[in-house]
This record gives structure tokens, C-alpha cells and sequence, in this order.
């Protein structure tokens, strides 16, 4: 019987397909599997079970359990915040009248509650205010349609001081609570005042299209608190809710079409995704006002590894955008540019040749062929000035290749067109200094197991695996085991090698083993030999125990003391030789 909304959600919800929406996976037998989102690794570790509803990394960060962690952990949030991004997912509505909902309204779900507000705010002014009336036309005028801007939510923020802050007040939030949400500044005399004015709004969602955050392009010139004039793009600084380190504009949208297609476009601002989008490029998101980050580069991963830029590449500088190139190469990204007209962006193509802009995706050079053709129409390869401001490009580009049979076909090529040998290439790249990039996401040291912690972790799981090897244990056999293991494996005696009904304490360690023992290949004798070293190595540390009492006991000459161990140690070298 469902009584509880967590309840009603795992019975509408398969973990499967919540994982599948924020990682890429991969069918392993019954299982799925993939490279953990929560630590750095080349070989997956990561395992779901379908049958049991739960997963575990059996890597360095050994996290685990259900869908709920899962979504707390991926996402860094509260358990309230889990249930309402889960509940959104399996169409539930929660009753904020109700003991339980009430007691998990934690104050994050109240700052997600004023930026959807202030969204609502934003595009209710787009449509209905005469000033918003004219910000709808100039996009318009831009070719994005009536139907794009509900899509994605887009307003108008007044040019006034206090007009949403007002909107927020009137509806029992603190100011304290619209600062944390990034809407609102305090002037140098201690008055709040809107930090979005006279501009066109683009709210940043997350993954579960919760608004998040908002980028505003002014639309009508607007003045600081100080009386100088503003930015012409602003965005809300990093909150509680919003770090735009981690954030891809437009995934919300495009993560299904990014795996279907196994390629993302990568853009540079609000109106690149829209416009894209709009185009039938449906797999675009961008970097809203940050250079790409290895953060934004570890989600994508979970999507895709092939990665389309179309945004304007610095070649002759050691630019932000480069950097971001040089990130994704080493996460392993395959690279190709998009080629744009000159001064043109993906939404000024889009708007003008919607089919333009899909050609130019679909004849995307590789990133060294860009490099290539790109620096040798900026210099002439046939000067000695020349020769050498094409070098200081392309060598730095091709000493990051880390395939040393690619890295030749590029050293070749370049002492091609050059006209140099391929020994001179050769050791001018060795002068170059390959930077590493900063290590942002540490590995996890892995605890390491004993022996004896490992043997005992395998008699439980072969237990759960086959619930027959509990009739192999005996009572005096749980004297063997650590006291998290005894109380286990106690309730596994009682039960027949059940773990139904087991203490919640257990029910995480339980369900790793549960999941560990799916992936098990044991032979139906291993049990018996895990059991028998189990008892050996038991013995054995006895063993070793009195021989140390007993030179102790020599040592202080106690003949009774002597006696009496000497005793203990012949029965436990007899049981340990019967064994």
C-alpha cells in the first residue's frame, strides 16, 4: 500500500531512467553501468540495478543507494529539494499542508520558489506592459518567434527600482531571501534596489527546468544606483542556487537530443541556443558569459563525447576560449569547429538561413584541421617570419595530441607545407612546455581492505546471493565477524538468508551487496573456501596473540601465566590444523 509521496514515487519512477537523464549508461547483463559522475575515471564503476532499484560506485568514491541520493548528490541539494525535482518527474503534487511536506520545506525550496516567481514576473511584463510590448518586437524583428519566446520563458524586467522586489515582498519573501537569489542589490545607503532594469530577461533553468538564475540584455539604457550606465549583458552572480561554473544554458532542453545525436553544439550565449533551437538544431547549449569549465565538460560527458564550437576562436592569443578547447582535449572530448561567416553569429545565422546554419554544423572541421587551414591563411608559410609565427600556433596544438601515431600525421603535414624536415618539427616541439591544466576534481584515496574485511564482506554477499550458504554458517562462526557484519548476518540466520525486514541501519550496506552480488561470478565452492580461510586467518591472529602473551609471560618469569597460555595455544593449533 502507498501511504507517503517517496513512496507513490518510486512506484511511478524507474531509477534507471532518473540516472539515464543526468549520465550517459550502458546495459551490463541485468545491470547498467557507467563511468562514475562523482569522481575521475576511464573504466565504469559505476553500477544500477533495475530489479532492486538502487546503485553503488564500486571505484574510489564507493557512494551509493537510491534514487534520492542519487539526485542529492549529482545535484548538491537537500533531501526536500530531491523529493520536489522527483516528484516534478513522475507528475506528483505535493500538498505543502501536510506534516511531512511542511517539515521538508527547506529554505533552498524557498529561493527556487522566488526565482520561478520572478520569472513569472519577467514574462508577464514582456506580454502585457507597454515596454515589454516593445522588446517582444525587436525580437521579433531578430526572427525569434512568439512560440520560442513562451518556450523559453523569456520577459521583460521594468525600469524601475523596485518593481519585482515589491512583486516579492507582497507575497511574504524577506529581502534577505530575494538577495540570496541574486535580484536584488543594497546601494552604499543601505536601500534594496532591482538588479535587473529596462532588460530583455532569459531565465537559466536547471536540469529539471527549475529557473535557477537570469541573464538580462539591456533593452532600455538604464542608469547604476551610482548613476553609471549599466553593462550591456548582466547575469545573477553565483548563489545557493546558481554557480555558473556548472551551468550549460539550454540542457534542460537538449540533453535527449545531444544523446540521440551523440553531438553537442556548443554556443556562446542565450540567443545562439534559442535561435539554434528555433533552426531545428536541437542538441546546442552555451557557456552563458564563462569560459568553458571543467565542470561544464565533466556533464557533458555524460552525454556525449564529440563536441561542435561555434563560437570565434582566437588563434594568435592565449585566449579563454583556447583554454576551454585545451580542457576539452583532455577530457577526452573529439573536437570540431564550426566555421562561421566573419562577424557572424549562430543566432545572426540562424535567424537570416535556418538550413545555413545546420550545414555549417554538419561540415564541421575537425580541431586540427582548423588550426591548420585557419593559420595558414593568416601567414605566409613561404617567409621565414612567417614560418615562425605559424609554429608558435600550431606546435602548442600539436604537443597536446596525446595519440603519439596522430601526433605524427600532424608533425608530418606541418613539415610538409612548411617545407622543413620532420626531425626540425620534431625538436622544436620537444622545447615545448606542455602546460597540465588545473586538477579541480580530485580522486578519492580508496580505504584499503584487510584480508579478513574482505572475506567477510564476500561470505555475506554470497549469502545474499544465494540464500542456501547460510546453512554452511553456524552460531559460533559469527564470533568470526566485525560487529556491523555479525548483526547481518544474524538476521540472515533467523530468516533463512533473507534480507527482508533488515534493520534500516543495514539497509545501505546491504543494498551495496545486493548489487555487488549481481556482478558476482563465484562457483558454488567458494562460499565453503571463504568460510574455511575466514576461520584459518581468525585462528592464526589468535595464535599469533598468545605466542606474544607467552614470551611476555617468559619474560616476567609467571609459570602460571606460561601454563595457562600454553594450554590455550595447543587447542587453537588444533583446531587450526582440523582446519
Amino acid at each position: 500500500m502507498i501511504n507517503s509521496p517517496i513512496d507513490e514515487i518510486k512506484s511511478r519512477l524507474d531509477i534507471v531512467e532518473v540516472i539515464k537523464g543526468y549520465i550517459k549508461i550502458d546495459k551490463a547483463g541485468a545491470n547498467y553501468r557507467s563511468v562514475c559522475p562523482f569522481h575521475g575515471e576511464k573504466s565504469p564503476s559505476f553500477f544500477i540495478s533495475s530489479v532492486k532499484q538502487i546503485w553503488h560506485c564500486f571505484g574510489s568514491c564507493s557512494e551509493g543507494g537510491d534514487m534520492f541520493k542519487f539526485v542529492m548528490k549529482i545535484e548538491g541539494i537537500e533531501f526536500g529539494d530531491a523529493l520536489r525535482i522527483l516528484a516534478q518527474k513522475a507528475g506528483i503534487e505535493l500538498k505543502p499542508q501536510s506534516r511531512e511536506m511542511i517539515q521538508l520545506k527547506t529554505e533552498k525550496s524557498r529561493l527556487y520558489d522566488i526565482a520561478n516567481l520572478a520569472s513569472t514576473f519577467f514574462e508577464t511584463q514582456l506580454w502585457q506592459s507597454e515596454m515589454g510590448n516593445k522588446a517582444k518586437d525587436y525580437l521579433l524583428a531578430r526572427k525569434m518567434t512568439e512560440k520560442s519566446m513562451k518556450e523559453w520563458k523569456i520577459g521583460y524586467a521594468p525600469d524601475t527600482w523596485q518593481g519585482l522586489s515589491s512583486f516579492l515582498s507582497n507575497r511574504g519573501y524577506s529581502d534577505s531571501e530575494i538577495e540570496r537569489v541574486g535580484l536584488i542589490l543594497k546601494s552604499s545607503k543601505g536601500r534594496y534596489y532591482d538588479r535587473f532594469r529596462g532588460r530583455i530577461i532569459f531565465p537559466i533553468f536547471d536540469l529539471t527546468s527549475s529557473v535557477v538564475g537570469f541573464g538580462g540584455r539591456v533593452f532600455k539604457q538604464t542608469k547604476r544606483y551610482d548613476g553609471a550606465d549599466e553593462a550591456k549583458y548582466i547575469n545573477s552572480p553565483s548563489t545557493v542556487l546558481y554557480d555558473k561554473s556548472r551551468m550549460l544554458y539550454g540542457l534542460h532542453k537538449s540533453g535527449i537530443e545531444i544523446r540521440k545525436n551523440d553531438r553537442c553544439v556548443l554556443t556562446e550565449g542565450y540567443m545562439d541556443v534559442i535561435m539554434s533551437y528555433q533552426a531545428g538544431v536541437e542538441n546546442v547549449v552555451s557557456t552563458s558569459g564563462t569560459a568553458l569549465t571543467v565542470y561544464q565538460l565533466k556533464i557533458l560527458k555524460r552525454y556525449t563525447d564529440n563536441l561542435h564550437t561555434a563560437f570565434d576562436m582566437d588563434l594568435a592569443g592565449s585566449s579563454a576560449t583556447k583554454r576551454g578547447i585545451d580542457l576539452a582535449q583532455e577530457e577526452g572530448f573529439n573536437i570540431k569547429i564550426v566555421s562561421l561567416p566573419e562577424g557572424k553569429d549562430p543566432a545572426d545565422v540562424a535567424s537570416e538561413d535556418p538550413e545555413k546554419l545546420i550545414s555549417l554544423i554538419d561540415q564541421a572541421k575537425s580541431i586540427h584541421d582548423f588550426y591548420f587551414e585557419t593559420t595558414l591563411s593568416l601567414y605566409d608559410k613561404n617567409t621565414i617570419d612567417g614560418k615562425r609565427d605559424i609554429s608558435k600556433i600550431l606546435l602548442p596544438v600539436i604537443s597536446k595530441i596525446p595519440n603519439k601515431i596522430e601526433q605524427s600525421v600532424w608533425i608530418q603535414r606541418m613539415a610538409s607545407e612548411l617545407s622543413v624536415g620532420e626531425t626540425d618539427v620534431m625538436e622544436e616541439l620537444n622545447k615545448i612546455k606542455v602546460e597540465p591544466t588545473d586538477t579541480v576534481i580530485q580522486k578519492e584515496d580508496k580505504k584499503v581492505e584487510s584480508r579478513k574485511e574482505l572475506l567477510e564482506e564476500k561470505i555475506v554477499l554470497l549469502i545474499i546471493k544465494d540464500s542456501k550458504n547460510v546453512s554452511f554458517l553456524t552460531r559460533e562462526d559469527l564470533k568470526l565477524f566485525s560487529l556491523a557484519n555479525i548483526d547481518i548476518l544474524d538476521h540472515l540466520l533467523k530468516n533463512n538468508g533473507k534480507t527482508d525486514g533488515i534493520s534500516k541501519d543495514y539497509k545501505d550496506r546491504v543494498n551495496y551487496l545486493s548489487l555487488k552480488s549481481e556482478l558476482d561470478i563465484s562457483d558454488d565452492l567458494e562460499f565453503k573456501r571463504c568460510l574455511s580461510e575466514l576461520r584459518r586467518l581468525v585462528l592464526r591472529d589468535k595464535l599469533t596473540s598468545i605466542s606474544k602473551s607467552i614470551k611476555e609471560a617468559e619474560r616476567n618469569n609467571n609459570d602460571n601465566k606460561i601454563q595457562e597460555l600454553t594450554k590455550q595455544f595447543n587447542q587453537y593449533s588444533k583446531s587450526f590444523t582440523n582446519n
